[in-house]
């Protein structure tokens, strides 16, 4: 029986040693970025989405393509440019001259993960197609609901240089993300390791020929689900996960802070982490771990803030310390 086998459902502790493994089997095509897939095993176990931001050539796409392939799941790329339409990643009604009648074509939506590259690069119009298939898993088609594969997840990126000719995610959108993540240049060992694998022969486009293999399948990410819905979050780290979020909107530097929704992603958050990491109750330490990359896109700041050289990052860092800490 293989570590995939659709007939065998497993345990909460089989779920648990296949997602340990997840990190090595990932390791051997992605050098570094241990973070950015750490967030997006969070996001598959919590029904989420990722935001990557990083510049061009750190791996994005590689990340996204060796996720799906140790997992075991079915993946899709969409190159978002300013004449690409809702119906291009969507789908759309096709007129069948045989049989006179028009058929739905799935669009590249309908995958486990899809990567929406340079998101930021599309119109608000072609922006707000993924909205209803973040939220509710569907598609809708001349009113009738299209279901999503389950699971499905949107990991789509942006470039934090180039702003010519982009069109920022209005914050409607930015919401239906669970995690905002900054993906860095690696740094001097990693980038060394990273060449003398290509030296060696390294090819990215063929992750087979890399060893890559299913450690994991849908199975496993349903029995992992179903685990993390035991973990037990007591009133008092309830309580802190609260003020943290009540805190963004006090902040003086903030317009406006987190809304409800960001409370109840950074709840979810906490427990999936607590779960990877071996516990079956969250502590105050979890709910921090997550909480930069939960909250930081759900802040709008002052303007007059952003002139003084404020960003999110430091606001949520400044309240975190400021937050009193459940004993």
């Amino acid at each position: 029986m293989t570590s995939t086998d659709t007939n065998h459902t497993p345990t909460a502790e089989e779920a648990g040693a296949a997602f340990a493994a997840l990190r090595a089997e990932i390791g051997k095509a992605v050098i570094g970025n241990d973070t950015a897939i750490m967030y997006l095993v969070l996001a598959l176990l919590c029904r989420g989405h990722v935001l990557l931001e990083g510049v061009p050539g750190v791996a994005k796409t590689l990340l996204v393509r060796a996720l799906a392939t140790a997992l075991d799941l079915e993946h899709a790329r969409v190159q978002f440019t300013p004449d690409l339409m809702p119906g291009d990643v969507t789908g759309s009604q096709i007129y069948d001259p045989h049989t006179t009648e028009f058929t739905f074509r799935h669009g590249p939506v309908f995958t486990n993960l899809l990567l929406a590259d340079e998101i930021n690069r599309t119109p608000p119009k072609t922006q707000s197609a993924l909205l209803e298939s973040m939220e509710e898993r569907q598609v809708s088609v001349d009113g009738k609901p299209q279901p999503l594969p389950d699971p499905f997840v949107v990991v789509a990126t942006q470039n934090p240089i180039e702003q010519e000719g982009t069109y920022p995610l209005p914050e409607a959108q930015l919401d239906r993300f669970l995690f905002k993540v900054d993906i860095q240049l690696p740094g001097r060992d990693d980038e060394f390791r990273i060449l003398q694998r290509h030296a060696g022969g390294f090819d990215p486009r063929d992750l087979t020929a890399a060893g890559l293999r299913p450690v994991a399948g849908p199975a496993h990410i349903g029995a992992a689900r179903a685990a993390i819905t035991r973990v037990t979050i007591s009133p008092e780290v309830l309580a802190y996960t609260v003020d943290i979020c009540r805190a963004t909107r006090n902040s003086p530097a903030v317009q406006h802070g987190a809304s409800t929704r960001g409370a109840t992603a950074l709840m979810a958050a906490s427990r999936a982490f607590a779960w990877l990491n071996g516990r079956g109750f969250v502590t105050p330490d979890d709910v921090k771990s997550v909480a930069v990359a939960v909250l930081r896109h759900r802040l709008h700041l002052r303007p007059e803030a952003e002139l003084d050289g404020v960003t999110t990052e430091g606001v949520m860092s400044s309240l975190l310390l400021s937050v009193p800490v459940p004993v």
